[in-house]
Parts: structure tokens; sequence; C-alpha cells
């Protein structure tokens, strides 16, 4: 559980120490978002926006592997945060190459399903960082900040219906997995992402190299 951060006293030396003593939670931040449901609401009425959001969020099936990992929802957007110790512990989900793989299947199908206007697309951003603190400034809340939590914000600029936005830190992930199992030069979804990448994102003061995969279908 996150650390609770609440101290009266803005010069408190005692929060000095307690922010000190934090160690780092390594691992991965996801973005999703649900695209154009805001348009849908002003379309439509709540028994055909409501249906799709609901046959959406169901259909992203990888979140019933990591449902103590949603750290929260704001409108059709969530965040996950996975640190490194429990994706190892996980049964089938338990490598980063694996994660992007069930994500990419998540997206192929909802883009690709066979009966039309069930569902409403997605995009989605992830970044590996070990910049990331387990702490929250609300009580019995779990949460995550970090320097890590904010660049993986960012990259939802880039992102696109369909599209997964990855930071090069987690492909490098991705591929070094691969390349155990044997699959980095024959796997047809590694095949799809992008060149590299470099931007300038708001308050980031260098550069970040990312990579993308727009599905196809």
């Amino acid at each position: 559980m996150a650390t609770f951060i609440h101290c009266k006293n803005p010069l408190s030396d005692e929060l000095g120490d307690q922010l000190r003593s934090i160690p780092e939670c390594p691992g991965t931040c996801i973005f999703i978002d649900i695209i154009n449901s805001t348009d849908l609401k002003y379309r439509t009425g709540i028994e055909t926006w409501g249906r799709k959001l609901n046959n959406t969020f169901n259909f992203i099936s990888f979140l019933n592997n990591f449902p103590e990992n949603i750290v929260k929802g704001i409108g059709d957007e969530m965040m996950l945060y996975i640190p490194d110790t429990e994706l190892r512990k996980k049964d089938d989900i338990n490598s980063y190459y694996a994660l992007l793989g069930e994500i990419f299947a998540t997206l192929d199908n909802i883009k690709n399903h066979p009966i039309p206007d069930l569902f409403l697309q997605c995009k989605v951003a992830i970044h590996h960082s070990t910049d990331v603190y387990n702490i929250t400034f609300l009580k019995g809340a779990n949460d995550y900040y970090g320097r890590g939590i904010d660049l993986s914000a960012r990259f939802m600029q880039k992102g696109r219906p369909n599209r997964i936005v990855m930071s090069q830190d987690f492909y490098e992930l991705v591929l070094a997995d691969a390349k155990e199992v044997g699959k980095a030069e024959t796997d047809p979804m590694l095949k799809m992402v992008s060149p590299l990448y470099h931007e300038d994102f708001k308050g980031v003061p260098f550069p970040v190299a990312y990579r993308f995969i727009d599905l196809k279908g």
C-alpha cells in the first residue's frame, strides 16, 4: 500500500526525512483512453453510449490479470501501474513482451471484431521507469508519483485510435524478453513497430525517445 504523505507543517524536518526514506518502485505505467466517447454522448442516449463503454471496458481483457494495478480512472481514461516485482510473479502475463502482446491482441480484437459498432476504439501509452514512488496524498488511496508517471501521460499526446505508443525504455525491455524466448526476429507484432522518434514534451528538459504500433485491419 502507498505511503501516506500528510504533514501540516510545510517546513517540517520530519517530512523531509520521510520523503528521503521512500524507495523507488520501478515498473510499467500504462494509460488507456477510449476514443470519441464524448462526441457519442452528445449524439446518442445513455442506452447507446453506455452499452459501448460497457462492451469496451469488458473487452480490455488484460485488465482481468491486473485488477489491483488499476490506479485511477478519469472519465474514459485509465491508468495502470505494474511494479516489476509484481509483473514477474504473474502466472501468464509475466514479462514486458507478454504484456505488450496482450495489449496488442486486445486492441486488435476490438478494431477487427466481426460484429460492427459494438466497441469504441482505444489508444494506449506505455512507459517503464525507475523514477516512481508508491505514495499518496489522500488517506486510504493507492497511487504513484514521479517523473515516470508524468512522462507516461505525456506519451498520450502522440496517440491516436488503434495506436500503442511506447517509450524506447519499455521497447528495449520488450526486445530483451523476446530474444530470451527466441521471438525477437519472427514476431509479426514486433515487425510493426515504428522507427525511433524523439519528442520535446512540455516540462521535460530533454528530447524523449519513443516508438509506436499502428494496428492494421
